[in-house]
């Protein structure tokens, strides 16, 4: 390692960079961390998780307020949203989560922190604004940016992406969200529920077109009650700036031709990741439009020369570019031949109600070909969901043909802190019986997840054949009641 100036090169200061960054210094390990923008933190921090949960939960304070007769207190209307206040706050939560990913905090770490834009020179060397750099292995964790779709003059009018939404001065009075995914029905609601009438066009016939139907039409069907509209189907034939504003022109899904006007648009359809003038096609690491080409490790085509998070063009969480982060640790590091493996991979989508997953759900299962069964519960029948007035959605359970579990996905309150539960149990490979046996505190919503469980071992537990089998050995004596309409 003597004739390379850092055994870790890392590119790209977001949640994957950090992981390995931090950990390979704590190690030993001579680190150098470059990131090309001028603080640490990467998307999450500054343009995603982190600014669009807070403004998530401004909007629901502010939706709470509006709608407090729900609850059994005054009706008030509270004057109209300063988004100028609300963005003030936005910053003040990045800047203390900043001092987390800050470079004197990686410094006192034991990794040396660079900005400015890297370019590889050969297989273990970077230029850095003129300076080469050498490296024994490298990381690629330059992460993604908004995807502009090919629609006819987008390009030339005005549009808003995630790197702008939370910066506004003002909050638009109307707004068109172009895409369904995450980002679109997260941000569709919550500036919603701030004041803007929002209208969202999606090209496919569902939002959240990788969750299952029923789920995500529930997930609409929520949003519509609080006024965003939505255009499914829609054929999108031009973008145009109409007297100073943006319009879409789109057939909608009854083959109807819009006209769609609004004071803003946000594109909010995909991702690309960032590995433009990184220099790659001169070294040979082998990369597509999704991203980089890897295997099992995390590897690029050359061994020592790795990747994570966005660029993978792979699952694009914050939790997955930190999971990937530590098996790049493992394999570069500890030397330890570890895969990523993504059998039980979390996400979830932050709209009231939440929507969470973990493994397969039917559609992927369907996919796959597999002989599956569904288990569910609403949370119209949990008694902490009616007290709190969130009785909307539904646990589902998805088991194989031996009954064993292929995922889980729940719609509903703090879907996204149930869910934990289930990673937990399939992570680590708990019984069903486990979980259905196991306490949890009344009331609460987590109860929902033990009564799914349950259910699947209800119909053994509570057979014809345990009845006689009781009778039999202990004499009892059946049902001591039975419903008038069940007597002859």
């Amino acid at each position: 390692m003597a004739g390379y100036d850092y055994d870790v090169g890392v590119l790209g200061g977001g949640s994957a960079g950090l992981t390995l960054a931090s950990g390979a210094a704590q190690l030993g390990a001579k680190v150098l961390l470059i990131e090309k923008e001028s603080h640490l933190g990467g998307d999450c921090l500054h343009y995603g998780c982190v600014p669009s949960k807070t403004l998530i939960k401004s909007a629901l304070v502010y939706h709470l307020m509006k709608t407090s007769s729900r609850y059994g207190l005054p009706k008030v209307t509270p004057p109209p949203v300063d988004y100028a206040q609300v963005v003030a706050r936005i910053r003040g939560v990045i800047a203390a989560i900043q001092k987390h990913d800050s470079a004197e905090r990686f410094c006192e770490l034991g990794a040396q922190v660079r900005f400015g834009q890297a370019r590889f020179v050969d297989e273990h060397s970077v230029d850095l604004e003129g300076e080469r750099i050498s490296a024994k292995s490298w990381l690629i964790a330059t992460g993604s940016s908004p995807a502009l779709p090919p629609v006819p003059g987008l390009a030339d009018i005005a549009y808003l992406t995630n790197k702008d939404i939370f910066y506004l001065e003002r909050l638009p009075q109307t707004m068109i969200i172009l895409g369904g995914g995450p980002i679109a029905l997260e941000m569709g609601q919550a500036l919603q529920r701030l004041g803007c009438q929002v209208s969202l066009v999606q090209r496919s016939g569902q939002v959240l077109s990788k969750e299952d139907k029923d789920l995500a039409d529930l997930a609409t069907a929520a949003m519509q009650g609080e006024g965003v509209e939505f255009y499914l189907n829609a054929k999108i034939s031009a973008a145009r700036e109409v007297n100073g504003r943006p319009m879409l022109i789109f057939r909608d899904g009854q083959g109807q031709q819009v006209e769609l006007s609004a004071e803003a648009l946000l594109v909010a359809l995909g991702r690309r990741a960032n590995l433009d003038g990184l220099g790659l096609e001169d070294i040979g690491v082998e990369y597509d439009a999704k991203g980089l080409k890897l295997d099992q490790r995390l590897r690029t085509s050359h061994k020592h020369i790795y990747g994570a998070g966005d660029v993978t063009g792979g699952h694009q969480f914050t939790h997955a570019a930190g999971y990937e982060g530590g098996v790049v640790l493992a394999n570069a590091v500890l030397r330890l031949p570890r895969k990523a493996d993504y059998t039980w991979l979390p996400w979830c989508t932050f709209t009231e109600p939440e929507l969470a997953s973990v493994g397969m759900n039917e559609k992927a299962a369907a996919a796959a070909g597999l002989d599956y069964t569904v288990w569910s519960e609403d949370f119209a029948a949990n008694d902490r969901a009616l007290a709190e007035g969130s009785g909307l959605g539904r646990i589902k359970l998805i088991l194989d043909k031996n009954e064993k579990p292929l995922g889980v996905q729940i719609l509903g309150p703090h879907a996204g802190e149930l869910i934990n539960e289930w990673v937990a149990v399939l992570g680590g490979g708990v019984k069903l019986s486990t979980l259905a046996g196991a306490m949890h505190p009344y009331p609460t919503l987590g109860e929902i997840n033990k009564k799914v469980a349950g259910d699947v071992l209800a119909p053994k537990l509570f057979s014809d054949l345990v009845k006689k089998g009781l009778k039999v050995f202990f004499n009892t004596k059946g049902r001591a009641c039975n419903p008038p309409w069940q007597e002859k």
